[in-house]
């Protein structure tokens, strides 16, 4: 099958080579306006503007015309807890009355409640809830996720959440990554015995999940009340032996230490981030590190947003994700991610696009195959309403821009644009 989108108005996201993007380079947004875009057997073959374009449209299986709208990559969302088995809308309410994290999680809500409901759920049943949000994150225009356990916090149930990422990968038609985050808190039964869980996640879990090739990537909640730096690369220097990288949640709490464990451990990416301080950022703007932000958490809790602008300025990486979680963050849409990252921590809308695309690819080892307009990438992309702008997606954050989602080189519904079949 080869398809011929043509008179795009903007044609972003076109690299001919490929890298993470930091500091400067971060703003800019490679784009392509009256654009063509060829895709061949679900790849990108060709693109230009329309005066290049060489071959006639009746030489091709299919042909949309996109007059007046945009084509970019769909976003890579680097972080998210997808598999879960039921939201907490009644904490949400508690929050609301003035309850705290803390009272709430001391009542057995929280990470702890979301365990007990996976407890509950058969691996079947969680399979189906679990697909069903992942359709509903690609018609947003998500094209590549990270999906990662924790909410099992033992070694049957973090095996029932790998297990079903597993069979996620194996139906999904975008790319995910799997992220073994056994070490997420401290289940109640070894409250009292940190070492004890810590023990159990080196000596059997980590083992019997490389065995089982079950994890792409491995995590750790490394801030105030979770887990200790010290602890932190312990569990990564155990993964790491048995080839499971690490990825880190740190410094959502507190300037823990955890952003320069992260870094010391070799970590693809360091998560969250709300708070750093100037060596944080200067030891992640001098490392491969990248910083993963998750504006969509500090939305919902209320929270104090990373420094994105001081940490683009000092030369970090940074990517953007949506945190999909029950707790914190239950929404996977990108497309807030975006507009939040714009309008609340002062990224440029190229900045925010390239972070949630090019750079989240990077965060999940994808940024040879996704991310960018790339001839011989994968044709994971997004098409958009008629708009003014690129500007205006982050802008006008309350409409539905997407008009389709492209996944490898297969729209996700049937199209409601002007197009051309071949006769």
């Amino acid at each position: 099958m080869n398809i011929l989108i043509s008179d795009i108005k903007i044609l972003a996201g076109t690299r001919s080579s490929n890298s993470v993007l930091k500091g400067t380079s971060l703003a800019s947004l490679p784009s392509i306006r009256d654009a063509y875009l060829i895709i061949e057997d679900g790849q990108i073959a060709d693109y230009g503007g329309m005066k290049e374009l060489k071959r006639k449209a009746t030489s091709f299986d299919e042909h949309y015309i996109a007059t007046g709208k945009i084509i970019l990559p769909c976003w890579c969302d680097s972080h998210t807890h997808l598999v879960f088995a039921g939201y907490r809308e009644h904490e949400f309410v508690r929050k609301i009355k003035g309850e705290t994290y803390e009272q709430i999680a001391a009542g057995g809500g929280g990470i702890l409640l979301s365990a007990q409901q996976l407890h509950e759920m058969s691996e079947d049943e969680l399979f189906i809830v679990s697909f069903r949000r992942l359709q509903e994150v690609i018609r947003m225009g998500t094209g590549a996720i990270e999906i990662k356990s924790g909410y099992g916090l033992s070694i049957e149930g973090e095996m029932k959440m790998l297990r079903v990422i597993r069979r996620l990968k194996q139906t999904a038609s975008i790319p995910v990554r799997s992220t073994f985050l056994g070490a997420h808190t401290f289940p109640a039964a070894y409250k009292d015995n940190r070492e004890g869980y810590i023990k159990m996640i080196i000596e059997q879990m980590i083992p019997v999940i490389a065995s089982e090739k079950l994890a792409d990537y491995m995590d750790v909640f490394c801030d105030q009340g979770f887990f200790t730096v010290e602890e932190t690369l312990r569990i990564c220097k155990a993964g790491s032996a048995f080839s499971i990288f690490p990825k880190i949640h740190a410094n959502q709490l507190s300037v823990s230490g955890g952003v320069e464990a992260a870094i010391h451990a070799g970590a693809i990416s360091v998560d969250h981030l709300e708070k750093m301080d100037s060596h944080a950022i200067q030891a992640l703007a001098g490392s491969g590190t990248i910083g993963t932000l998750l504006p969509a958490a500090a939305f919902f809790l209320r929270m104090e947003y990373p420094p994105a602008r001081q940490m683009i300025d000092a030369g970090c990486a940074i990517a953007l994700a949506s945190d999909h979680n029950p707790g914190s963050s239950p929404s996977g849409n990108m497309n807030f991610v975006v507009s939040l990252a714009c309008i609340q921590m002062k990224m440029l809308p190229e900045e925010a696009i390239n972070a949630a695309t090019i750079n989240g690819a990077y965060a999940m080892g994808l940024g040879e195959e996704i991310g960018s307009v790339t001839v011989g990438k994968k044709a994971n992309l997004i098409l958009t309403q008629p708009v003014s702008s690129i500007a205006y997606l982050p802008y006008a954050f309350g409409q539905h821009h997407i008009e389709n989602v492209m996944i490898g080189g297969e729209w996700v519904k049937d199209l409601n644009m002007n197009q051309q079949h071949r006769n």
